[in-house]
């Protein structure tokens, strides 16, 4: 099955130059991971300093790849002091089960 999330932060002011480029840099990586299936980065229309990750890897083998990668826990790092929450918040999805 599946492993799919959603990542949401929010760049301080003044910081979001800093922050697009660094997710921009990161969503490269990600993508390029052999599990990753989608790696899809929002802005809300409302306020674009809100970033939503809507992300979903191909099991949690690969989930578990991802949390691993070598570029994760710099990324991390660098990202934190950059955006109003401790840390991005994740919410973990699961597909609505529907009727035959």
């Amino acid at each position: 099955m599946t492993k799919t999330l959603l990542a949401e932060f929010t760049a301080r002011e003044g910081a979001e130059d800093e922050v697009a480029r660094l997710i921009g840099d990161y969503a490269l990586k990600v993508r390029a991971e052999e599990g990753n299936l989608a790696f899809d980065v929002y802005t809300k229309a409302a306020n674009p300093r809100a970033y939503w990750i809507f992300e979903v890897y191909r099991d949690e083998d690969a989930f578990t790849a991802h949390l691993n990668a070598p570029y994760g826990a710099p990324f991390n790092a660098a990202l934190t002091p950059l955006i109003e929450e401790d840390a991005s918040v994740l919410t973990f999805l699961d597909p609505l089960a529907t009727r035959p």
